[in-house]
C-alpha cells in the first residue's frame, strides 16, 4: 500500500531531508534521525528502499548512513546528534 496522493513516504521525506542537510555541509555522522515507532515501521517495510540504505551494527540502526533512534518522541525529525557542531 503506497501513502495517499500528495503524501510523502517516511523514507522518501527524510531522504531529501538527509540529503538537503548533506548537500549544506552536515555529515551523516552529524545527525541523528529520531523517528516514531509507526514511522520506523514503515521505514523498514518500505520496499522501495534499497537494502544497502538501511544497515544494523552492534545493534544499532542506520538510514543512509545516519543513525535512527525508535521511539520516544511524538513526531518524526532529522536532528543534529549531541555533540556535534551547529
Amino acid at each position: 500500500m503506497s501513502a495517499p496522493r500528495g503524501v510523502a513516504s517516511t523514507s522518501g521525506r527524510f531522504r531529501g531531508e538527509i540529503e538537503q542537510a548533506v548537500a549544506h555541509g552536515a555529515s551523516p555522522d552529524d545527525l541523528l534521525l529520531r523517528l516514531t515507532l509507526g514511522d520506523a515501521s514503515r521505514l523498514l517495510r518500505d520496499p522501495d528502499i534499497a537494502t544497502d540504505d538501511i544497515r544494523f551494527e552492534a545493534g544499532v540502526m542506520s538510514f543512509l548512513g545516519v543513525q535512527v533512534r525508535r521511539g520516544g518522541v511524538a513526531a518524526s525529525a532529522l536532528e543534529r546528534a549531541v555533540g556535534s557542531e551547529a
